[in-house]
């Protein structure tokens, strides 16, 4: 495909609505056409290569034009494409269900589908309300998340938002959730800082639900690092005092995966790492698919699905998305799944994220870096700028060097697709580093 890079960025501004950006900054900021993939790069219509150090938006998990996972979806066309999943099925919906319930924490047996990531979270919401509904406990109707999460910017998902540009625009049209003290030590995620955190900020989640148990239905939790509001990372003892006590005060946990799931931590969930009996609710998207088609998914246990089970529809989950469980979509989600079993995709990963940590030791030492930290196939730091438009000037002065960055603030993070090889990361170092001492 060849094509002129400034007649596509005029159709584009002209036409395209982009999300999370306010187009007027496109009038000194050029968008960024891009015409193929190939790998970790991105590629314009003049030749020029970009690494993709943000798997463009955290999805693509095995780089751009997989051939495993094109092949898979080129031999799904030829089956069916899409078929409504009310009282009908298929090949792919079933073969995935039963796949994500046997990698998942024990006991998530029942998937039920959406098209992203907010649309899972409003899915486990839904359920957790409906599910004290059905047990004839209406009054169990509100949540609590952690300061700084997010989950989503559709109505529902924004209620347990906590990152300000997001929320506080639509905070009218928002019923009021309740916030309980995250476990961030900002000193990376091991240690006795990091431990005593999460100690102290379990100690918060226990006053709360010691007050407020009898009206809570759930809790939401981003495993491990809470995404939006800066990859802040946690240690695993949080979700395990998490677990024993939504336990002990009978509240639904959810856990929040569609940016922790699919090996990004170091496991293929984030929860693993807890050591804890499984979440209630899992919500999982972004990767499911290797970032090629939207889908999500919300695994739920034995003890919410039956309580939907009954004679009485009104006793049904009620809840639908056209495109649930798309066929195309859970195709590529098998093949994904297939390359985790046969690559050895997780140990593999392990393996590359200790080379990476050595390979990032000029950034981790460099005067104007704070707060290193890591997570598996995640890396973030801040960095000491006074620039107010420092994450805008990061983005712009990355692309001169050929590479996708998408500071959060003055955070810089970095999380590639699992095929960037050992050299490509290198390049990612350096031409950071070369950023950090121009700020």
């Amino acid at each position: 495909m060849q094509g002129d890079n400034e007649r596509w960025l005029s159709r584009s501004r002209a036409a395209v609505w982009h999300p999370c950006t306010q187009m007027k900054v496109h009038e000194t900021l050029p968008l960024v056409p891009v015409a193929r993939g190939e790998g970790p790069w991105l590629i314009d219509f003049e030749g020029r290569r970009y690494l993709d150090a943000v798997s463009s938006w955290w999805v693509n998990l095995f780089g751009h034009r997989h051939p495993r996972i094109n092949a898979a979806i080129k031999a799904q066309l030829d089956e069916i494409e899409h078929v409504m999943l009310a009282g009908f099925t298929h090949e792919p919906v079933v073969e995935l269900s039963e796949r994500l319930a046997h990698l998942a924490p024990a006991g998530l047996g029942h998937a039920f589908y959406g098209s992203d990531g907010a649309s899972a979270v409003e899915i486990a919401l839904k359920m957790a309300f409906h599910y004290w509904h059905n047990r004839g406990r209406p009054e169990k109707k509100t949540f609590v998340s952690l300061a700084g999460s997010y989950h989503g910017e559709t109505i529902g998902a924004l209620g347990v938002t906590d990152v300000a540009i997001f929320r506080d625009t639509y905070a009218p049209l928002l019923t009021q959730q309740a916030r309980v003290a995250a476990p961030d030590a900002l000193a990376g995620n091991a240690g006795p800082a990091a431990l005593d955190a999460a100690e102290l900020a379990a100690r918060d989640l226990e006053r709360h639900l010691d007050a407020h148990h009898a009206t809570t239905a759930a809790m939401i939790v981003e495993p491990l690092v809470q995404g939006a509001s800066g990859m802040i990372m946690h240690h695993p003892h949080y979700l395990a005092r998490a677990r024993e006590l939504c336990t002990r005060f009978d509240v639904l946990l959810i856990a929040d995966e569609i940016m922790t799931g699919f090996g990004r931590t170091g496991t293929m969930f984030a929860w693993e790492q807890s050591g804890a009996s499984a979440p209630d609710l899992m919500c999982l998207s972004k990767g499911i698919t290797g970032g090629y088609l939207p889908l999500s998914a919300v695994l739920a246990s034995e003890r919410i699905f039956e309580t939907f089970y009954d004679d009485a529809i009104s006793r049904a989950f009620l809840h639908s998305h056209s495109y649930t469980g798309n066929a195309l979509a859970c195709r590529a989600a098998l093949a994904v799944l297939d390359i985790f079993a046969d690559d050895d995709v997780i140990a593999r990963n392990r393996a590359k994220a200790q080379r990476w940590l050595e390979l990032a030791a000029p950034l981790r030492e460099h005067p104007e870096v704070h707060h290193f930290r890591s997570r598996g196939m995640i890396m973030a730091f801040e960095v000491d700028s006074s620039r107010a438009d420092f994450a805008r000037w990061c983005f712009a002065r990355a692309l001169e060097r050929g590479l996708l960055l998408r500071p959060m603030g003055n955070t810089v993070y970095f999380m590639p697709p699992y095929v960037t090889t050992d050299a490509e990361f290198a390049h990612l170092v350096r031409g950071t580093l070369e950023i950090v001492e121009l700020s």
